[in-house]
């Protein structure tokens, strides 16, 4: 599928009301559990999607449609959540996302980019040149790449439990 804005807008506006549906009001164990030592679980995610909120997605949007001559990105903290979510219950963390990403996407509407716009261009550190459009379809699959992070982690949860099924069960099996 090609890149549309409207499109993106679909599952970014809709990220916030499915981890509610899915998160909101879990006990313990399903939103602190992970697939082992270094692994995240729903929790650590809602954290991480607060910080991209925060200090990537329009940050970079920024950048690139500046009149910069620089137009580099600063290095993202993929784990500033460990800390920033401290002392922090899961609902808070949810109602904080959603506070964030309704901000976020009503700054990206008042852009109102043009088709050219989309092939602006920065520097990613560790990517090299990358343009509006691939940040924005990577926001985009970001959030569907942590939504499935979290079924996976919670679905492993029963992977013992389920007995010979697992072999049917995909999800247990990655």
């Amino acid at each position: 599928m090609e890149y549309r804005l409207d499109k993106a807008l679909e599952i970014l506006e809709r990220t916030p009301k499915i981890l509610y549906a899915y998160l909101e009001n879990l006990s313990d164990e399903w939103i602190f559990c992970n697939e082992g030592e270094e692994t995240w679980s729903a929790f650590d995610v809602v954290g991480h999607l607060i910080h991209g909120e925060k200090t990537d997605w329009i940050k970079r949007l920024q950048i690139i449609l500046s009149d910069s001559e620089t137009k580099t990105f600063p290095t993202f903290d993929r784990f500033a959540q460990f800390e920033e979510s401290k002392g922090k219950s899961l609902n808070q963390l949810l109602d904080e996302f959603s506070i964030a990403r309704k901000q976020n996407l009503d700054y990206l509407k008042s852009c109102n980019i043009s088709e050219d716009q989309f092939n602006l261009k920065a520097t990613h550190p560790q990517l090299g040149e990358v343009s509006l459009k691939n940040l924005l379809a990577c926001w985009v699959t970001h959030d569907l790449g942590h939504i499935a992070q979290i079924a996976r982690v919670m679905a492993k949860q029963y992977k013992s439990e389920v007995g010979p099924w697992t072999a049917y069960i995909s999800i247990l099996n990655k």
